[in-house]
């Protein structure tokens, strides 16, 4: 991913110690869970070749829509939540992401 993108736990107390010399205060659960909504956006754009759908969180869920507001996808957390899965295996939760996105864009 991208460097402003957490891919892992310590690239989230990167980010959030980052943000402290700046005078912000970040919770890590918001870091995680911005950077897993940022990171199936990446991966959309990227097998769209560009950005053409957006994502967007219902719930524990994230939701694709396309540039009409039609729902196209949605992924679901393994675990309780996505916060859970990024903790217990980013990598893995980066994989799950990786797979779904190109599950929805392919099945259009």
């Amino acid at each position: 991913m991208s460097v402003e993108i957490p891919a892992n736990m310590e690239e989230v107390a990167m980010k959030i110690a980052a943000a402290k010399v700046h005078g912000q205060d970040l919770a890590v659960d918001d870091v995680i869970r911005d950077a897993v909504r940022d990171t199936m956006q990446a991966m959309m754009d990227e097998a769209l070749e560009g950005h053409y759908d957006d994502v967007s969180w219902s719930g524990n869920e994230l939701v694709v829509t396309d540039f009409t507001g039609k729902q196209v996808g949605t992924v679901a957390p393994a675990a309780d939540n996505f916060i859970s899965d990024f903790r217990e295996n980013a990598d893995q939760l980066s994989l799950k992401l990786e797979k779904a996105a190109a599950k929805i864009v392919g099945g259009r």
